[in-house]
């Protein structure tokens, strides 16, 4: 009995060790994998623009611009976002401090004050606080300036959703807050990418907004990553 035992062991023994040699290539395979130890951090700051509310979650503009990343062979790990529906700039400041911890990214995009803008906050304010954010931004990348883009405000006012409205007065007061951030930006050796000439391009076509006739398509956000990704391309080769 112990030598048919014995020979029985052996033989199971043997017939196991392609599976065994098969999940061990594979766990190895998946750990290498979920390592990516060359995959860039991304972190997208933000309010609903980057959350993206009203489009799928691989739609929004975050998500596409990884998905674009990857298509030029740039691995990038998904988005980490602090962003939410209707932050101004004060809300964002408060969701990096509590959120953002020690944490260090490749690249981080920002994009900030439609909220701002639409509650008629004192842009003294909205300097003050921008120029908080940029700098958090900016440790956030490890110093790295050129490596935060920053986004200007998209006009709302163009959309379905403003019909009705003083369109001039909405595109001026727009024009003046993306003054205000591009200056901050550039002084603080930031990249700025200009994105709120395509939602004026796209005016009131509903193709371009979501069901609320506000928020931006995936469309729209298609054009702004086709933009923003150029940007980030150019930069990371230099």
């Amino acid at each position: 009995m112990g030598g048919a035992a014995s020979a029985a062991a052996t033989k199971n023994y043997q017939a196991m060790k392609p599976a065994v040699l098969i999940s061990c290539l594979l766990l190895f395979a998946g750990t290498l994998f979920a390592q990516q130890p060359d995959s860039l951090r991304y972190l997208a700051l933000g309010d609903s623009y980057t959350v993206g509310r009203g489009v799928a979650q691989s739609q929004s503009f975050p998500y596409q611009l990884v998905a674009k990343l990857r298509q030029k062979n740039i691995p990038v790990t998904n988005p980490v976002l602090i962003a939410q529906n209707g932050w101004r700039t004060d809300e964002l400041l408060i969701g990096i401090n509590e959120q953002a911890h020690n944490a260090r990214y490749n690249f981080i995009t920002l994009l900030i004050g439609v909220n701002n803008q639409y509650q008629h906050k004192d842009t003294a304010i909205y300097r003050s606080e921008f120029k908080r954010i940029i700098t958090k931004a900016i440790d956030l990348a490890g110093g790295n300036n050129k490596h935060v883009f920053v986004l200007s405000v998209p006009d709302w006012g163009v959309t379905p959703f403003a019909n009705g409205r003083n369109r001039d007065k909405i595109a001026a007061e727009i024009d003046g807050y993306n003054a205000i951030n591009k200056q901050i930006t550039q002084e603080a050796g930031a990249t700025y990418v200009a994105i709120t000439d395509l939602t004026r391009d796209a005016g009131d076509d509903k193709a371009f907004v979501t069901t609320d006739n506000l928020h931006p398509s995936p469309k729209m956000y298609g054009w702004w990553v086709d933009r923003l990704s150029k940007a980030i391309v150019k930069t990371l080769k230099n």
